[in-house]
Parts: structure tokens; sequence; C-alpha cells
């Protein structure tokens, strides 16, 4: 059963608790929505650590679009459902709490940060790199738990704690994706019907075309709109647009595409603790 630590102050009483003492801790920072892909996460840390914290914030900082932030799902009682199995605590801070400082102090990246999603998205990963900066200070995880959906974030997060001199071990979990090969996330579920059919020639062409422009031509010509399809350091990533939802992906150029995916039938199961949790 997972504790909720509705705000910081009730975290840090627990985390000084005798139960929590000398424990490693596995961190799955997410900004909520929980889906299958977070639940990996969640059953990687819970194997691979004594106490497991997940922490649901909507980050105001990364959104570049305000009707964006206004839209993302709020799920908190399902969130915490579907985490309870995994995690020892959930920590839910207010905006207000999280930047008391009214953003006036940021972690800015001054290159890789500027391309491909940062190019698009003016902003973003200095709201993304401050917020998990701020994370890691109140939780003091030994393990930090990323999905490699979001590849450029991952790649910035383990380099930003590295040139921080954090003493934080940075783990990419495989993308999770649904049974016809599209990447699981949040906005999926605000697709039509037909547009969910749909999304899944993104992930098919992604990976299928023999360059980054022929798959931009062709995800164009089945009617997405293409923000960039690149091939970097041996990966290929794309985002697109459809009915105005924004999805991300990416995948190995040295391999097929390379997933967990989910059976026919909807969820994954997904095994149960692996270690000793003992309060």
């Amino acid at each position: 059963m997972s504790t909720l630590c509705a705000g910081i102050a009730a975290w840090r009483a627990l985390r000084d608790s005798p139960g929590w003492a000398g424990r490693s801790v596995g961190l799955v920072p997410t900004m909520g929505a929980l889906h299958a892909g977070h639940e990996a996460l969640l059953a990687r840390a819970r194997a691979e650590n004594e106490r497991v914290v997940l922490t649901v914030f909507v980050n105001p900082t990364q959104f570049d679009d305000p009707a964006d932030l206004a839209k993302y799902p709020k799920t908190l009682d399902a969130d915490a459902r579907l985490a309870a199995p995994y995690a020892d605590a959930i920590v839910a801070p207010a905006p207000g709490e999280i930047y008391r400082d009214g953003y006036r102090y940021r972690v800015t990246e001054s290159e890789r940060s500027l391309l491909l999603e940062g190019a698009h998205r003016p902003g973003h990963f200095t709201g993304v790199l401050t917020v998990v900066l701020k994370l890691f200070n109140l939780v003091q995880p030994c393990r930090a738990y990323f999905g490699e959906k979001d590849w450029q974030q991952l790649e910035l997060v383990r380099g930003m704690v590295e040139a921080l001199l954090l003493p934080i071990e940075i783990v990419g979990c495989p993308t999770v994706r649904e049974p016809d090969g599209l990447a699981l996330s949040s906005r999926n579920r605000r697709l039509s019907p037909a547009g969910r059919l749909k999304a899944a020639e993104f992930p098919r062409i992604l990976q299928a075309a023999d360059s980054a422009a022929v798959a931009a031509a062709r995800l164009e010509a089945a009617g997405f709109t293409v923000d960039y399809i690149e091939d970097v350091g041996g990966r290929r990533l794309g985002a697109v647009r459809l009915e105005s939802v924004r999805l991300i992906d990416n995948l190995s150029l040295a391999s097929e595409l390379e997933a967990m995916t989910l059976p026919a039938g909807g969820r994954r199961p997904i095994r149960p603790r692996t270690q000793s949790s003992t309060p």
C-alpha cells in the first residue's frame, strides 16, 4: 500500500522515518495519467530498490502551449491505484511548493536541448531539467527511471546528472507499445477512434523507411503533420501531429523496432515485488 504525500512536508516526514533510513530508493518521476508504460518503470524500480517513490507533478514550465497544459489529464486516484503494488510513497506536491522562487532559478543546457524537441518547443527542456533536478533533491534517490520513448529527455537528464556530479543512477527502460506498435502515451487518449487507428502508421513508417527524409514524406502523405524526422547517433527520432495531438517516437537504426509490446488483450502482466519492503 502506497502512502500518499500531498505536499513536501508530508514527504519529508516519511523520508525521515525509521522505515526509510538506510534504504535504497528508486524514483519514477511522472506527470500522472499513468499507463502500462509507467507501470513497467515502477515494476523495474520495485525489483531493484528497497523503497520506491512515484512523483506526480504536472510541470507547468515544460509546456510551451498553455492550452496543452490545460488539457493534460489529472487522474491522481487512478494513478494511486495503478501504483499501489509497486510504490511505497506517492509524492504529489503543488506547483507553488516546487516553484517557490517563481521559476527564477533554472537549469539550462546550451547545445543539445536546442535541437529536435527543443527547436519545436522553446524552453521545454529548461523546464524539464529544472523540475527533474528539484525532484532529485527532494526525493534523494539512488536510481531514477525514465522511458526510452522520450529519448532526448533521457539523454539530457543523464548529461545533467554527470555534469552536476549527482550520485544518482539513471535507468532507461524500453518503450512500451500497444499491440499495433503505437508507443503508449497519455496523449493517445485524446485521439478519436479513427485517429487512434491512423496513429499506428507513425511507428510503422518510422521503422520501414530507408531514410529520415523518406519517412517524413510518407508520413505527410498519410495525413500527419511532421515536426521533424531525423537520424541522430544511430537512432531515428520523430515528432508528428495528428488531430492536434502531438506524438513522438524513436527507434534504433541498428535493429528492429525494439520495445515491450502489450499483448492483444491489453495490459501486460507485470511481476509483483521481487524485493522485500519491510516497514
